[in-house]
């Protein structure tokens, strides 16, 4: 059975817009707060208590306040931890031994979408069987509890507190970062007032870009979906290394002190290599969009590199049912199941870090044998119900293009899981026969599509 709101990451879209208004989040709240009391198997005196952070949108005062609202009418206390990352709010759910965790924030999207994404009490990402739960019970009336069974509400004032210990307990006891000038651009998002403390604590000097957030300003020409402004700052101030993530901190982008970018391929490939230096490393999770290279390169190490559909929650799955404790997507998604629940832009970039010191290598140093292939991405809006999967013109086009490549390439479409797009990716080793099938193969579709 399809979702109706849930997408992969929660339910996004433009506030004001269905289904990012304030009655339509009350009235989520009322539903996943009925859930959870249907379900909670605590004692009749205890109440299901879950926590509630956002990043910096000026719409998450609205949005967190209906969430409130409608989870207090079903009978659950609300705890309120202001702006954290995404993984903090994972964590910290686990750690207060909540039932669930709820983050108000739209990632790396510009500051008029947002969203909302909910955690598990083990701070995982909810199971689909508990989001079809939800989206039925919103279908229904919403309701109230008597006065005598509705929800409070409290603020968690130790959060940022609590997170930034939890993050620096994954950095190796033995190791520091004294003499390492850090550039930490924070996208002007959640993690602003985390991660600059995070290395700076670990004795890093730190150099702050997209740490004064306005409300209006999120992910706007700074952090991880935008690394030019790290790489500008690295060079202005001679830094050693730059680190970048996006508004709510789930997202890790490198730059090192020679101006090169890092993607998230990279950096999981020099946590890979140094792990496998030192014990077996079975496998490690990507997704279809993950570069050919990343995939020779950790061959090459005898580390397996399983595809996953693009969305962290199905790298995630692919994780567990291999047993992997490493995955992530080339967007900077990176999860080490090892550290923390969920992908977590801080503790991947520590766990970088970790591996550059600890084999005392500079990121172009650890990167040498990973060569990333040219890749062409083309996107073209889509007609609805369009079925281009068996669409003759299009199929001839992937096929002479995958004949040319052969095995120094790959070629993939897949339709967007937000937007009426569908996703043109071309990738090998020789550029040219690269961007010419990428286009031949768009020229295909346009025409397949009516221009």
């Amino acid at each position: 059975m399809g979702r109706k709101y849930f997408g992969t990451d929660g339910i996004r879209g433009r506030v004001g817009q269905a289904p990012i208004t304030p009655e339509f989040v009350m009235r989520l709240g009322f539903a996943a707060g009925s859930t959870l009391v249907a379900g909670d198997g605590l004692p009749a005196n205890e109440h299901p208590a879950v926590l509630i952070g956002k990043d910096t949108r000026i719409s998450g005062y609205m949005l967190e306040a209906a969430l409130e609202a409608g989870f207090s009418a079903a009978g659950v206390d609300v705890m309120l931890c202001g702006p954290m990352p995404t993984p903090a709010v994972a964590y910290l759910t686990r750690a207060l031994r909540l039932q669930a965790g709820v983050v108000i924030s739209a990632s790396h999207n510009p500051f008029d979408d947002n969203g909302i994404k909910f955690f598990s009490a083990q701070g995982t990402k909810l199971p689909d069987d508990v989001e079809h739960d939800i989206e039925a019970r919103l279908e229904l009336p919403m309701g109230c509890m008597e006065s005598a069974r509705l929800g409070k509400a409290r603020r968690v004032d130790d959060a940022a507190g609590r997170y930034i210990e939890f993050c620096k307990s994954t950095f190796p006891n033995d190791r520091d970062l004294r003499g390492l000038k850090i550039v930490v651009d924070s996208a002007h998002g959640a993690a602003y007032h985390v991660a600059p403390n995070v290395f700076h604590e670990l004795g890093a000097e730190i150099v702050g870009v997209g740490d004064t957030p306005n409300g209006l300003n999120i992910n706007q020409d700074v952090g991880a979906t935008a690394p030019e402004a790290l790489r500008r700052a690295v060079m202005e101030s001679k830094a050693d290394l730059g680190i970048a993530l996006d508004g709510d901190g789930d997202r890790l982008v490198m730059v090192d002190a020679n101006g090169v970018i890092y993607d998230g391929d990279q950096l999981l490939y020099v946590i890979a290599r140094h792990r496998a230096r030192r014990k077996p490393v079975p496998g490690v999770a990507g997704t279809l969009m993950s570069n050919l290279g990343f995939e020779h390169a950790l061959g090459r190490l005898g580390i397996t590199c399983g595809r996953a559909k693009v969305g962290d929650r199905y790298v995630l799955a692919l994780m567990q049912e291999r047993g992997w404790t490493l995955g992530g997507e080339n967007s900077g998604h990176i999860i080490c199941l090892d550290r923390h629940t969920t992908g977590d832009g801080i503790i991947a970039a520590l766990q970088v870090l970790a591996a550059l010191r600890a084999d005392k290598e500079t990121l172009a140093e650890a990167c040498a044998d990973l060569t990333l292939y040219p890749q062409k991405l083309i996107n073209l809006r889509m007609p609805a119900g369009f079925d281009w999967a068996s669409h003759a013109g299009i199929q001839e086009a992937v096929q002479a293009a995958e004949a040319k490549l052969d095995d120094g390439g790959r070629v993939l479409l897949r339709p967007s899981g937000t937007e009426p797009l569908l996703r043109v990716m071309v990738e090998g080793r020789d550029e040219v026969l690269v961007l010419e099938h990428a286009e031949a193969i768009a020229t295909a579709v346009r025409q397949a599509f009516g221009g």
